[in-house]
């Protein structure tokens, strides 16, 4: 007779916990011991997804697919040569999360661990966002349909409120402007902004990390997201996390200063 209650299903934290004992041999238990924890980081993977829950049109609930995870540089170091294998179970397993919950996602659930300098032995943090690859998202308009205040904010910010999003007409033109007269014109779908190879929009700023934040249009609002970035991200002043952009915001990372701005 099984001594697990029958009326209890195995839950994914359960069936990610089984599948990480047979992965390498046991090898996670080793490098886990006395750090960050693999179920932990699942733990705030969930608890991201439930925070960055929006409402879309038609009644669906849109949550994000792709999470960055960042680790100390001593415990990315020890993970290293597990780090593929666990992002590929951390993925697999927020997808049954979210199949679970009924909730919708654009295309692939994607998690990437990376090195996040500042961050002590055992702690780590955890970026979710909305990726869409850089096409346009396959919803209706607007994207993000509030059927009562208690939906908005789709995406937390962090030290302060505010309200809905401004919503901005899918004709017109969105664009960042810098202190010195250059205009950076917004696409539809997703804009890394860093100095690394990596970013779209690349600024020479030393100040700037590799990754530093991320812009999503969906041609009705802009969310400007923090990428774990080292010195942080201001808007009008107050670091944020993440938050849906208005015209005239004065965006800061490093010693760069841009300017949301709406055409039309």
């Amino acid at each position: 007779m099984s001594s697990e209650p029958e009326e209890e299903p195995v839950s994914v934290l359960q069936r990610f916990e089984k599948r990480l004992e047979g992965l390498v041999e046991g090898a996670f238990a080793k490098v886990f011991k006395g750090v960050v924890h693999p179920v932990e980081i699942l733990n705030a993977m969930q608890r991201e997804a439930e925070a960055h829950k929006a409402i879309l049109a038609g009644g669906r609930t849109l949550v994000p697919n792709r999470y960055v995870i960042d680790l100390s540089p001593y415990d990315h170091s020890r993970l290293a040569p597990y780090a593929a294998a666990l992002a590929q179970e951390l993925a697999q397993s927020q997808a049954e999360f979210i199949g679970e919950q009924a909730w919708t996602v654009y295309g692939d659930v994607i998690v990437e661990i990376e090195r996040g300098d500042g961050l002590d032995t055992g702690m780590f943090r955890v970026t979710a966002e909305v990726y869409t690859g850089g096409e346009v998202a396959p919803v209706q308009q607007p994207a993000y349909d509030a059927p009562a205040p208690p939906a908005y904010p789709p995406y937390e910010q962090a030290g302060g409120g505010y309200g809905p999003p401004q919503q901005h007409g899918g004709g017109r033109n969105v664009r960042l402007v810098s202190g010195d007269g250059r205009t950076y014109p917004l696409q539809m779908g997703s804009t890394v902004i860093g100095r690394g190879d990596q970013a779209n929009l690349r600024l020479p700023d030393v100040g700037i990390s590799r990754r530093h934040a991320r812009l999503d249009f969906d041609g009705a609002q802009v969310v400007l997201t923090d990428l774990g970035s080292t010195n942080g991200t201001m808007v009008n002043g107050q670091r944020v996390s993440a938050v849906a952009l208005n015209p005239g915001d004065m965006i800061q990372l490093g010693t760069t200063t841009l300017t949301f701005r709406v055409d039309g």
